[in-house]
């Protein structure tokens, strides 16, 4: 299903040989998408520049221990972006208290993560299958993927018990899964 074919392992893979030429080709290709995940996440275009900053010298710094045989190379390199995303916001929450009202005011400025997705061929193949779930499941994988919300928090904001969350979300990742395969 999914037809382009860019080698994220192989870059991260170079990066970790030190070649910056690898950095530069992995930052041409995903700082947009990794720019949309950020800003969902920090709701701050400039924060969400430097989170990507500070994500791609983390990448450059920690590429060795990229292990191909643990996962995509495109999975980690997001992964990176979101837990320094989270990392802002969460020293940023313990600097100043947690207003819900602003929060949700907030919340439809960004730019639509599924509209960003549409990128690419492998974003709409993702775009598709998460089209696909039943909606209170995908509502619940876009909080925690592209929200950064815990399964509690989730369960919390969704006045759905813990249980019901953490189960949506593994037959979602599986459905997700079984789509794009």
């Amino acid at each position: 299903m999914i037809m382009d074919r860019f080698d994220h392992a192989a870059e991260l893979e170079a990066c970790a040989r030190r070649d910056i030429a690898a950095l530069r080709r992995l930052y041409d290709r995903e700082a947009g998408f990794l720019l949309a995940v950020a800003l969902r996440i920090v709701r701050r275009a400039d924060v969400a520049a430097d989170v990507i900053h500070d994500a791609f010298l983390d990448i450059w710094e920690r590429a060795g221990t990229y292990d191909r045989a643990r996962g995509e190379g495109r999975a980690w390199i997001i992964s990176v972006v979101r837990y320094r995303a989270l990392k802002h916001v969460r020293r940023a929450s313990r600097e100043a208290a947690y207003d819900p009202a602003l929060h949700e005011a907030l919340r439809d400025d960004g730019p639509d993560p599924l509209a960003a997705l549409a990128a690419s061929q492998e974003a709409r193949a993702l775009h598709d299958c998460l089209a696909a779930l039943p909606a209170e499941r995908r509502r619940v994988i876009l909080l925690a993927y592209l929200d950064g919300l815990s399964q509690t928090e989730i369960a919390a904001r969704l006045g759905t018990p813990l249980g019901t969350i953490k189960a949506w979300v593994r037959r979602s990742l599986l459905a997700l899964k079984g789509c794009l395969s």
